[in-house]
């Protein structure tokens, strides 16, 4: 049964999510000032449920990195997301491109997520959204459906805010594409 404070949750992240597909200039998101491109992308070092317990947008200099936020696990659209970037991570790391996701959520419900949904990338906890803010994506108290594209030597390259989490990650594949063949 589903209780009244998780129904509450899952409708308000169901507003903001709805309310992130009006058209908003690219500059402006919802959750704020978005970074712009080819700028070098804001640093960070956040916690994570992999590896040593942390990890920085540093640490992946040398390799290409799609940086997605989302508003919170276990919900369908994040989950949804979260598959589509599994499914394809093959085809991610073939060519050199990490994934990182990015939400309020601890540690631990990150942990629990990654279990359940057989993810193999890590996911931040930025339970304060100091790094959401960063990025434009922050609203209230969860981050938005936001994906940034940062190349291997820390410039951000492209960012998404009408973000369909079902047919997301073929998108980001794509413009991957493109980008790699223009740095080329």
């Amino acid at each position: 049964m589903i209780t009244r404070r998780n129904f509450l949750v899952i409708l308000i992240v169901t507003c903001f999510t709805l309310i992130s597909w009006i058209n908003v200039p690219s500059a402006i998101a919802l959750g704020g000032k978005l970074p712009e491109i080819n700028q070098p992308a804001p640093n960070f070092t956040l916690p994570t449920n992999t590896g040593d317990g942390k990890i920085s947008l540093a640490d992946f200099r040398g390799k290409w990195v799609v940086l997605y936020f989302y508003p919170k696990d276990f919900t369908a659209g994040c989950t949804i997301e979260a598959r589509r970037f599994q499914q394809d991570l093959p085809k991610y790391l073939k060519k050199n491109v990490e994934i990182i996701g990015v939400s309020a959520d601890d540690i631990d419900s990150h942990a629990e997520f990654c279990d359940s949904e057989g993810l193999k990338f890590p996911l931040l906890a930025d339970t304060k959204g100091t790094v959401s803010k960063a990025y434009g994506s922050w609203i209230g108290f969860v981050s938005m459906r936001h994906t940034f594209i940062v190349d291997p030597q820390g410039i951000l390259r492209e960012t998404f805010v009408k973000v369909n989490p079902t047919a997301h990650s073929m998108e980001v594949l794509a413009r991957i594409d493109e980008l790699q063949q223009e740095a080329s």
